[in-house]
């Protein structure tokens, strides 16, 4: 059984090659899909001119840049992550935006040297912290101590019909997934409320709140069937499920996804049912 230290070498090297790569990759098509969810966080955010938020696992930075619009001209947006590749790509989305600012670091060690931001944000990147609790109290660090924390992350893997229905069909195919370590880092790592209270309070944040939302995520991203075959395998479970696998295997697999997703089809729309936490907290 891997430790906390392991998992947080594990997260980085994976969000620095392979799966920052896949992130790229596939990003246009994901963050169509992801957009309600940023809305969502943006209406429970408050946000106003004169914030300064720390957007946490920000990857390309669309969650920055919108951030960064809604609290000009005063306020600032801050991405932190730690992909190199993705901290520039989002660096060069940003050109020319004055009250942006992107940091290349580790959640879990990277030297705030002083409270700025009025709120921590994220949309997603929490539950990849090798070290949840070592992360959060960092993170705390650059909280100002009347700040807000407000993150969303993944219900259970069976309240997500839109990465269960594909990665059953894989299974058809392949061999299941092993179980989850405890503890182990992962999309579905923050399902449980406790799990996540207790990460929050150990870290130093007051007793979390959590806002469930159902959502429906058009995995195809308004581009038909195709798309959203290759969207399905090319993130998430069935993304690890596939892995290193003969295309005549991918090639099978892609076709039971594709029957699968069949029913869920309109137009150039996939549309499948998924479930969400609204996290939030403040400094204890």
């Amino acid at each position: 059984m891997k430790n906390a230290a392991e998992f947080h070498q594990d997260m980085v090297a994976y969000w620095s090659g392979a799966g920052g790569d896949r992130w790229i990759g596939e990003s246009a098509r994901t963050e169509a899909m992801l957009s309600r969810v940023a809305e969502l966080l943006y209406v429970r955010a408050r946000l106003h001119p004169g914030l300064i938020v720390l957007d946490v696992g920000c990857g390309l930075g669309p969650t920055t840049l919108e951030l960064a619009h809604r609290v000009a001209p005063a306020g600032r947006a801050v991405g932190l992550d730690v992909s190199p590749e993705m901290v520039g790509r989002a660096r060069q989305r940003a050109a020319g935006v004055a009250n942006i600012e992107f940091i290349l670091g580790d959640a879990a060690s990277h030297n705030f040297p002083a409270p700025f931001a009025d709120l921590l944000f994220s949309r997603f990147g929490v539950m990849f912290f090798g070290d949840p609790v070592a992360a959060f109290a960092n993170l705390r660090r650059a909280l100002k101590p009347n700040g807000r924390m407000l993150f969303a992350c993944w219900r259970r893997l069976s309240e997500n019909p839109w990465m269960l229905t594909p990665l059953l069909a894989a299974y058809e195919h392949v061999p299941r997934l092993p179980p989850a370590e405890p503890n182990e880092p992962g999309p579905f790592a923050f399902a449980d409320p406790d799990r996540v209270g207790a990460v929050l309070t150990a870290a130093g944040f007051a007793k979390p709140s959590f806002a469930a939302a159902e959502l429906t995520f058009d995995v195809a991203g308004g581009a038909g069937m195709d798309a959203a075959v290759r969207q399905t395998m090319s993130i998430g479970a069935t993304s690890r499920a596939l892995q290193d696998q003969p295309q005549s295997v991918r090639d099978a697999a892609a076709g039971s996804i594709r029957k699968a997703l069949a029913p869920y089809a309109r137009d150039t729309h996939v549309e499948l049912p998924g479930a969400i936490w609204l996290v939030e907290s403040r400094i204890a």
